[in-house]
This record gives structure tokens, sequence and C-alpha cells, in this order.
């Protein structure tokens, strides 16, 4: 029997099989050669783009979201890769190497006051280890693509390059998105001139599969002190927008029993909406308003419209059915008993829940467990993302690294370096183990 002592791991063991010490080698290549210097470079240079104090304001299709997708463009060519941006302002770069690929990415657009690292953080994993793997020998032989998804923060439409890349993307959709400010999709598309350039589409025979990094974006992998999260599934997403109609009038003239006040209305609707959800709920079901809006919001004047945005969550995708469906019937009884009535508009119902694929969860737990011997954990994403659309298509998994604080979608969002690097080299190994099982 002979050994093998590898720099910084203990000794592999072995018979008679060469292989197998290669294989054990390339699994330590495959988290050594991660270059931690240039991974956080580029990662502090992407951050560059809209950089607001600690935090980020890069918005799907502004100006300087298409300046960090052309130097996204110019990293991925470094890497080795065909890279270009689609008509949605998809960020592809495609391997030229023969064999399945695997695809790895996030998104690098942001919330309106965003952190650095949420989606930014899974762009550049790809890209360092498409690079890094393109630099060693014993791996440069594999195909690693990577992605940049357009607006999966909902600027104009909730995960729009992603569902483009898989054909659940209609030209309606695109004709119908505005923004916030009533700009159209359409007419951003065609001030970057992207509305002459194709839409790039999912080959599924190309792809072994589809792995995205992310922060965490909650609390639990810092409450736990684990260092590595391998998702099992991803929550289904819901946003209602829901109108109140009564009558503006003056405040001060307006008898409290004559009163058709939507302010009012609202308020009494969201009373009975809480302990109705409380009682279908799940273990991680969570519900939030997000904005809401008095019309003509003046302190003299009952106001005539009311309107708030209900998001709901849980990753069952039944029960999210189950919570719609609670939604439509209290608004149906309370159109029946009150002079205000009330209106319901599906906003989004593009994020439905999803179970990451169980091939690649073990492979991601075996790297990690590789990397952080106990030190890691599964569980469910709480926050939607582009791999439950590749999900439906490809086998998805998706890797987690700890949000300090737990914090996101926030100016001080942050994860401590030595995370991001460790996340990293876990995704790294990952891949290696993915491509080579599919070449032995």
């Amino acid at each position: 029997m002979q050994e093998e002592q590898l720099p910084g791991r203990k000794s592999v063991r072995y018979a008679s099989q060469a292989h197998t010490v290669g294989y054990n080698r390339r699994l330590w290549l495959a988290s050594a050669m991660i270059n931690p210097d240039r991974l956080l470079h580029n990662l502090h240079q992407l951050r560059g783009f809209g950089q607001s104090g600690k935090g980020v304001v890069r918005r799907c299709l502004s100006q300087v979201d298409m300046e960090a997708r052309q130097w996204l463009v110019a990293r991925m060519e470094d890497a080795g890769l065909a890279a270009s941006i689609d008509g949605v302002a998809n960020v592809i770069g495609y391997s030229g190497n023969s064999g399945k690929a695997l695809l790895l990415g996030s998104h690098s657009d942001t919330q309106p006051t965003g952190g650095w690292l949420d989606g930014a953080l899974g762009v550049i994993y790809g890209i360092e280890v498409a690079q890094a793997m393109q630099e060693t020998p014993d791996s440069r032989h594999l195909a690693i693509d990577v992605a940049s998804w357009a607006d999966e923060e909902s600027h104009y439409l909730g995960l729009m390059g992603s569902r483009s890349f898989c054909d659940e993307l209609s030209e309606e959709e695109i004709d119908a998105a505005h923004n916030s400010d009533g700009h159209s999709l359409r007419a951003a598309l065609a001030e970057y001139e992207l509305d002459q350039r194709p839409r790039l589409h999912l080959d599924p025979e190309r792809y072994l599969g589809y792995i995205e990094a992310h922060i965490e974006q909650g609390p639990w992998l810092e409450l736990e002190q684990r260092r590595i999260g391998v998702v099992t599934s991803i929550v289904g997403m819901r946003d209602l927008k829901i109108s109140f109609r009564g009558q503006q009038n003056h405040a001060g003239t307006t008898p409290m029993h004559l009163r058709r006040d939507a302010a009012m209305a609202l308020f009494e609707f969201v009373e009975i909406l809480n302990p109705a959800f409380s009682e279908i709920r799940g273990d991680h079901s969570v519900w939030t308003i997000g904005r809401l809006e008095l019309t003509p919001n003046a302190p003299s004047i009952v106001p005539g419209l009311a309107e708030f945005n209900l998001q709901f969550r849980d990753p069952e995708q039944a029960r999210i059915e189950q919570m719609q469906q609670c939604v439509f019937a209290l608004a149906e009884e309370f159109n029946r008993t009150h002079t205000v009535m009330v209106d319901i508009s599906v906003r989004d119902e593009s994020a439905r829940a999803v179970a990451m694929d169980s091939a690649i969860q073990a492979t991601l737990a075996q790297a990690a467990e590789q990397c952080v011997p106990g030190n890691w954990r599964h569980m469910p994403s709480g926050a939607a993302h582009d791999a439950q659309v590749l999900a439906t298509h490809i086998p998805a998994g998706m890797l987690f690294i700890p949000s300090i604080g737990g914090i996101s979608h926030d100016f001080t969002e942050d994860s401590r370096e030595d995370d991001i690097v460790l996340g990293c080299e876990v995704l790294a190994r990952a891949t290696l183990l993915l491509l080579e099982q599919q070449s032995s």
C-alpha cells in the first residue's frame, strides 16, 4: 500500500489505482487553484459600479448596470469564455470545450438600495471557477459556462433574464412591463440597442445542470455557526396588489357614519388577514405588506383610494395557492359587508416553489464536508432565485454562505472574506466532482 501527501491535506492512501490518486489530486486542486485575491478584487470591482456608501444602486437596465455588464463580458473573456449581452441584457459566457457543460451564475442587478454581494457573489464565483480551471492543466478541458441574469430583482419583470433564457417569457409580457417610474421595458431595451440583439435560449442537451451560489440573506447559518448551506428547496412567491375604492371627501365636514374611507377599510382588512393566514401557515410561511399608498394622501382629506402590495412565500406550492385563495375569499366577504370595495390583482406569480436536484445537493454536500467537515447544513431558501426557473428545465442546485447579522437588501449587507473564499472553494470542488463524474 502506498500513500501520497498533498499539500495542506491528510495523506491519500491507494493500492494499485493511479486514477484514484489523480482524482484526489484534482479535488485538492479544485480548491487550491482558486485565487482569493482575484476573487475579492473582482467582487470589489463590480461593487464599484453603482457603489453608494457600503451598498450598491444598480437597477437593471440603468446606465451603470449596462456598464457593469460590459465589464462582466470582459471578465468572462479573461476566463476563456465566448461572452456577450443578449436581447434582454443577460450576460452569458460559453465554454468552447467539448462534453456536457455545467452552468454557474446568478444576477448582478440590485435592489433600489441594495447590498454589494446579493447576486454578484454567484456571478463572480462562476467567473473565478471557470478561470481557475482554465488555468489548471488537469481541468482546463472541462466545460463551464457562466451567466449573469437580468432583472432578478424585478425592476421591470422579476426573474426576467432566466425566464427569457428558459423560454418562459412572452413578447406580450415584455410589451406590458414598466418600472416604478412608468418607463417601459421596450423603451429601455431600445435605449441600449438590445432590441436589435437576439435573446439567448437554453439548450438542455448542453448541460449537466446549473449551480447558483448566493449569500444566505437570512440568519440561520450565522446563528448555528455553520459556514456553508446546501439548499434543499426554494420558496414560491406570490405578489398581489390590493386596492380599496371609497369616496374622497372633506376630513372636517364628513360625518364618520357617512364616510367611505379607503384607508380605514385597508387597515380593517389587514386586521382580518393576519389571523386568517396564521390559521393556514406552515413552518416557513411568511407574508409582508411592502408598499402602502393613499390617494390623495393629505391630512384634511378622507382618502378615496388606498392600495398595498401583499407578498407571501412558502416552500410548498400548494400552500401558496391556498394563501391566495384565502385572500380572495376574504375580499369577497369584505365586499358583501362594506361600502368600500376591495379589488385584487396578481402582480407576479412567476416564482414557483421548487426542490433542488438531489444529485447536485449530494455533490455540494460532499464538497462542503471535504472543506469544512461537519460545519455545514441542508436548508431551504426563503428568497426567490433564478435557480428555481432553471430547475424546471435542467438539474439545479444552490450554495449559501453566511450573511453577517442575517441582513440583505440593505446597504449594510456583508459577509466575512474567509466565508466568501470558502464558498468559492466549495463550489470549485463541487464543479469538478460533477464534471469528473460525467466523464468517467
